[in-house]
């Protein structure tokens, strides 16, 4: 896999807490990671949006019950 270098500009508080929680080896990796975490989540709004137009919206019952439904981390 090939890797590009860029620059990022974060909040001070947010770096300090990043560090800590991966030093500064692991810092680019965690980053990495959480961009494509995000990236992904942007991809799934898009085909639930698309799916919504296509079908509807979800209704209301089946709503409440995934909302009841304890998801694994």
């Amino acid at each position: 896999m090939k890797y590009a270098k860029v620059s990022v500009t974060l909040e001070q508080e947010v770096l300090a807490e990043l560090r800590r929680a991966t030093g500064r080896r692991g810092l680019s990796a965690f980053v990495n990671e959480a961009v494509r975490q995000r990236l992904q989540a942007v991809r799934l709004k898009g085909l639930l949006d698309e799916l919504e137009q296509e079908h509807g919206p979800i209704p209301e019952d089946v709503r409440k019950e995934v909302a009841g439904i304890e998801w694994p981390d």
